[in-house]
């Protein structure tokens, strides 16, 4: 499971990564609310932490502006404030728990077992757009009656790229998202990758593609190109 947390005090940030990680969590880091914005909007996290008071763009925002970009990731805000006007302004602008801070690792564990819970499988089984299914537990990638499985980084590509249809997302987004923001993966990796997915959208005989926006980034769009 792959969680994002947006704190910008990095020791803290650093501090619930080592938490999430040793309990099993894949997790990235970004530390102001306007990055909070760019990754969650990825559609490749299970789960949002997120900080209330942040640069650029504060955690209620980030949270509402996510949802208006119809954002389903269970989001939970971490805030020093404990009044209940903020856990309001918190729940109302979209997220879904709210934890105050000083707290412990057993605290955060409990409450990400409970969004986790409450999402069910509904949320995290499957991701569709265009004409494909892609399993989000199996790897899987299906049309109509056909399935082929994906490697991980092919998985991890067609769900950014999935998960946000239409948009352009760059090549060094792809690497940041998929290969992690300290891997020396290249542009070359993400070229070769892409092709590998191409083949396997078009052995299960997907009418959607993956375009390539010329020295920008790569598109998924739904349908056969006019």
């Amino acid at each position: 499971m792959r969680i994002l947390v947006v704190e910008d005090d990095v020791r803290l940030a650093e501090a619930l990564a080592r938490i999430l990680e040793d309990n099993g969590y894949t997790v990235d880091m970004v530390h102001d609310g306007q990055a909070g914005i760019d990754y969650g909007e990825s559609g490749t996290y299970d789960v949002i932490i997120m900080d209330v008071m942040l640069p650029k763009v504060d955690g209620f925002t980030a949270t509402q502006r996510l949802r208006r970009a119809h954002v389903s990731t269970p989001i939970l805000l971490l805030t020093a404030r404990d009044a209940t006007t903020d856990k309001i302004t918190g729940l109302d602008s979209g997220a879904d728990d709210y934890m105050t801070k000083p707290f412990s690792p057993a605290e955060l564990m409990a409450h990400l077992r409970a969004l986790t819970r409450r999402q069910g499988d509904v949320v995290f089984e499957t991701l569709t757009a265009g004409d494909l299914t892609l399993n989000l537990e199996s790897l899987d990638l299906t049309c109509g009656g056909e399935t082929i499985r994906l490697s991980q980084k092919e998985f991890a590509i067609a769900r950014i790229l999935m998960g946000t249809p239409g948009a352009v997302i760059s090549k060094e987004a792809l690497i940041d998202r998929a290969w992690g923001p300290d891997s020396t993966a290249s542009e070359n990796n993400v070229e070769a990758y892409i092709s590998f997915l191409r083949k396997k959208m078009g052995h299960v005989g997907s009418t959607a593609r993956i375009e390539t926006i010329r020295s920008v980034g790569y598109r998924f769009a739904e349908g056969a190109a006019q």
